[in-house]
C-alpha cells in the first residue's frame, strides 16, 4: 500500500512505520492525501511554499486532494526520507541536491564550484533541458523529480576569524555534509573537511570540533548558528538548489489528472518559494548584521582560481557533456 489510497489511508499505516506524528495539513476533508516530510523548520520559506503547494494543490483539485507536511525532522533525516520515497512509503520529501548525490550521480553538477555565472544563469539551466532531464534521471532510482526550489548560494561562516581569501582556511575544519564532491571542494580550499549532520552542528560549532562549515544565509540565521560563528564570509562557491521529489510508485498510482494538479501546483509554489527565498535572505542578512556578525564580500576570483583543477577534472568525467552544457547557456546570456 503507498501513501495516496482514496480515503482509505489510515495512520495504521503510519504506526506500521513506527511514523504515528501529526503534520501540518493542508485542510482537506476527502479525497487522495499526499504525506510530505522534510528536514526543516516551520519558519523556513521552504516549508512555507510545501504548504503553499499543498494548499494550491487543494484548489485545483476542488478538495479531491491535499497534502500533509511533517517538518523538522520528524521523519528521519534526509537520506531516510529518500529511502522512505523508494519504498513507496511516503509519497514527498524536499532534499538538497548533495543529499542526492549518492543516488544520481549526476547531481553532483550543482556541488561544481563556479559553475553558475550568477543568479539568472542558474535559473537559465534548471529551466532548461538540462534541468529536465536531471529530474527524469531520478525515475532510475524510483523516485520522481517535481521540481526546484532556490536555495541561494553556500558561503563560509566561521567562528574565531574571518575568511578573507583561500589562505584563511588553510588547515581550518570545516563542516560538510557527506558529499565527496563538498569534501573535495574545501580541501582544494585548503580547508579539512569535516561531515556533520545538521542537528550535530551547533554544538560542534560551540565545542570547537569544527572552526566552521558552509551554507546560504536563511539557514545560517535560522539555525541560529550565528550566534557561535560571527564571521560570514559571501564567496557563494556553490548554489544547490533544493529537490522536490515523489516517490515513484505513488506518482505512477496517481491518475492522469491527478498528475497534472501536482505539477501545477509544484510549479506555482516554485514561484511563491523564489519570492519567500529573496525576502528571507535579505531579512537574514540584515538581522546577522544586528547581532553584530562580520559580513564579508571578499574578491572571488582567488576562490575560482583554488578550485580550478578541480572543475578541470569534472570536465573530464560523466559530467563533462552537462558542464559544457551549462558553459553554453551562460553564453547565450
Amino acid at each position: 500500500m503507498t501513501l495516496i489510497s482514496r480515503r482509505r489511508f489510515t495512520t495504521g499505516a503510519s504506526a506500521g512505520l513506527g511514523l504515528g506524528l501529526v503534520g501540518c495539513s493542508a485542510k482537506i476533508t476527502s479525497g487522495t492525501r499526499l504525506k510530505l516530510a522534510h528536514t526543516l523548520n516551520g519558519d523556513h520559506p521552504v516549508h512555507k511554499a510545501m504548504v503553499f503547494m499543498g494548499e494550491t494543490l487543494t484548489e485545483l483539485s476542488s478538495g479531491a486532494m491535499g497534502v500533509d507536511v511533517y517538518p523538522n525532522g520528524q521523519l528521519g533525516s534526509e537520506r531516510q526520507l529518500i529511502e522512505l520515497l523508494q519504498i513507496g512509503a511516503l509519497a514527498m520529501t524536499k532534499v538538497s541536491t548533495i543529499s542526492m548525490e549518492g543516488f544520481s550521480p549526476k547531481m553532483k553538477l550543482f556541488s561544481i564550484p563556479y559553475l553558475f555565472q550568477d543568479s539568472a544563469h542558474f535559473w537559465r539551466v534548471l529551466n532548461s533541458d538540462i534541468g529536465s532531464s536531471l529530474l527524469n534521471t531520478l525515475r532510475d532510482v524510483r523516485l520522481q523529480g517535481l521540481g526546484y526550489y532556490d536555495a541561494g548560494s553556500r558561503s563560509f561562516y566561521m567562528t574565531d576569524a574571518p575568511v578573507r581569501t583561500p589562505a584563511d582556511l588553510v588547515s581550518k575544519k570545516v563542516r560538510v555534509l557527506p558529499s565527496r564532491t563538498s569534501i573535495e571542494m574545501v580541501e582544494a580550499l585548503g580547508g579539512a573537511a569535516t561531515p556533520i549532520s545538521w542537528g550535530e552542528l551547533y554544538t560542534a560549532l560551540q565545542q570547537g570540533i569544527v572552526d566552521g562549515a558552509e551554507n546560504n544565509p536563511p539557514s545560517y540565521y535560522l539555525s541560529k548558528h550565528f550566534e557561535t560563528a560571527k564571521y560570514y564570509t559571501l564567496d557563494e562557491h556553490t548554489s544547490v538548489p533544493d529537490l522536490v521529489i515523489m516517490s515513484r510508485r505513488v506518482y505512477d498510482g496517481l491518475t492522469e489528472n491527478e498528475r497534472g494538479w501536482v505539477r501545477e501546483a509544484m510549479a506555482k509554489s516554485v514561484t511563491y518559494q523564489r519570492e519567500l527565498w529573496a525576502e528571507a535572505e535579505a531579512e537574514a542578512l540584515s538581522e546577522v548584521a544586528k547581532a553584530g556578525v562580520e559580513i564579508i564580500y571578499p574578491d572571488k576570483q582567488p576562490f575560482r582560481d583554488a578550485v580550478a583543477p578541480m572543475k578541470a577534472r569534472f570536465a573530464e568525467t560523466e559530467l563533462g557533456p552537462l558542464i559544457k552544457q551549462v558553459e553554453a547557456l551562460e553564453s547565450r546570456a
